[in-house]
């Protein structure tokens, strides 16, 4: 087994009921907006939960990171964007899961 150097950052997000398709909207641009403002996150992803299992535990977006290495994440952690962005998030969230891992590649 193998594993590549890249960091995947997941954030699982079940947004509260009372939440509209507007601030959905500016708070999923803004999360977009930190792959710009901080070094080291090297792409970010989105969408919503499409699964039919209905195995979501009522988790609606999943937001991925991809970072260079630990100490990118890290720096992306503490800076003062993401902070912020934090805060802006918080009042609008139910739970939030977060799951961090090296991909890895199995032989054959």
């Amino acid at each position: 087994m193998t594993c590549t150097s890249a960091l995947r950052h997941i954030v699982l997000c079940d947004f509260l009921d009372g939440i509209t398709s507007a601030k959905h909207a500016e708070l999923v641009y803004e999360f977009s907006q930190l792959k710009h403002r901080i070094p080291g996150v090297r792409q970010f992803e989105w969408g919503p939960n499409v699964s039919p299992e209905g195995l979501d535990d009522g988790f609606t977006d999943c937001f991925t990171l991809t970072f260079d290495d630990a100490g990118a994440r890290d720096v992306y952690l503490t800076h003062p964007a993401h902070m912020a962005f934090v805060e802006q998030l918080k009042p609008w969230l139910g739970r939030v899961l977060v799951f961090d891992y090296y991909p890895q590649e199995h032989p054959g």
